[in-house]
């Protein structure tokens, strides 16, 4: 047990002296064993040593190499490394809208996910001689059971007639088929996002019970053409099912009102220069705080053009700590500082702009609520918010 102790004393990142604590009773049981007090005082500072150093040592060796080979992959081959990232989900500080992101940025091609061409999981679909696209998984599709999915997999012998042919076939149940809808899952049967939607809320589960079974014809149903869904109400909904989307960033949709009130670009930061005064809005990616760094929170923020890091000093972090921490989209005032291609901002004054979210979230498919319906689902403050709305952006990394 005291051997145990000492090697989780020598075992730390942080050399806090642990050690130490064990020299008199070392050297001591050394002297007792026959060893010189010379020799004994010598292995004790060759121990002292490498708990100041060894442990780091060897997980630095580690690092280095998973950091190569992360490295090679990604250069290499960055669909793979797209694909099989997405697939290890939940890790690491990327969550999948910033590892697809970076992908595309990188010239890998990203298919959405379809019931017909989407495995369970994130695949590689050829595209000609040496070069792939990533076809994103039903597993993206928030909620998407496993056996659903093999299930759906397994009943592709044939196309599907409608959604209720697939339906059956499959042996999905009806929220399944309302996520796949929602998830705009069914363009390759010739439906969008808003037509599905309509159609997989008509489907049900429960059989007919008998009395109602010969009368059930209730003639053929009518076919509406339903308006084309705005860009910026898929991109939501996107990330609302998917964590990410394919279509546009969010931010984009901001850019137009942002630019004509002096608000800079995540990309045009390298354009700057140093010391520069800045106004930068953007949707919080990680947030850090590292026992480290004496306080200093760092918070990684992204736009449609790329990503900005900030650095927040803990008396600026105590005046705003309440927007810091709950903010999905914050308005950022402060100082570039740029050394060679490394470029931060020193925040002076944050501002949570989340509400500039909730104005691209409005729900072209919500069904209002009975009047006896609304005691089993009370409206706070007298506005009602769709169940979804609430995770508009997917919820930061944060790491503290």
């Amino acid at each position: 047990g005291e051997a145990d102790q000492l090697r989780r004393a020598m075992a730390t990142f942080k050399f806090t002296g642990g050690v130490s604590h064990f020299q008199t009773k070392l050297i001591e049981g050394m002297k007792a064993k026959g060893y010189t007090e010379e020799f004994a005082a010598k292995i004790f500072s060759q121990l002292e040593g490498f708990g100041s150093y060894g442990f780091p040592e060897s997980h630095a060796a580690s690092f280095a190499l998973i950091a190569y080979a992360s490295s090679w992959l990604k250069c290499w081959h960055p669909d793979v490394f797209c694909a099989a990232l997405l697939n290890s989900q939940p890790m690491g500080f990327s969550a999948p809208a910033q590892i697809v992101r970076d992908a595309r940025e990188h010239g890998v091609t990203v298919h959405a996910p379809d019931v017909k061409y989407s495995d369970g999981n994130n695949v590689l679909e050829p595209l000609g001689p040496g070069r792939f696209a990533v076809r994103l998984g039903l597993r993206q599709v928030d909620g998407m059971a496993q056996g659903m999915a093999l299930r759906l997999i397994a009943a592709r012998d044939a196309p599907y007639a409608s959604l209720q042919d697939l339906k059956d076939r499959a042996k999905l149940d009806a929220g399944t088929m309302r996520r796949l809808a929602a998830a705009d899952a069914f363009r390759s049967t010739m439906l969008d996002r808003r037509q599905a939607l309509w159609d997989a809320r008509a489907l049900k589960d429960a059989p007919d019970l008998p009395l109602f079974a010969q009368t059930r014809d209730e003639g053929h149903e009518l076919q509406f053409t339903l308006p084309q869904m705005p860009t910026c109400e898929h991109v939501v909904a996107d990330y609302q099912t998917l964590r990410l989307s394919l279509k546009a960033h969010p931010m984009a949709f901001l850019r137009t009102s942002m630019a004509r009130q002096g608000y800079t670009a995540a990309g045009d930061l390298p354009r700057l220069r140093n010391r520069a005064q800045i106004s930068i809005a953007g949707i919080v990616l990680i947030r850090q705080r590292p026992g480290s760094a004496k306080g200093v929170c760092f918070i990684t923020l992204e736009d449609e053009t790329g990503v900005a890091n900030l650095v927040v000093w803990p008396q600026v972090m105590e005046a705003f700590r309440r927007v810091i921490m709950r903010s999905r989209l914050i308005d950022v005032r402060g100082t570039l500082q740029r050394d060679a291609d490394v470029i931060h901002i020193v925040a002076h004054h944050l501002t949570d702009r989340s509400d500039a979210l909730d104005r691209l979230s409005k729900d072209p498919m919500q069904v209002p609520l009975a009047r006896a319906d609304e005691v089993r689902k009370p409206v706070p403050n007298g506005t009602h918010r769709h169940p979804r709305d609430v995770r508009i952006i997917p919820r930061s990394r944060d790491f503290h």
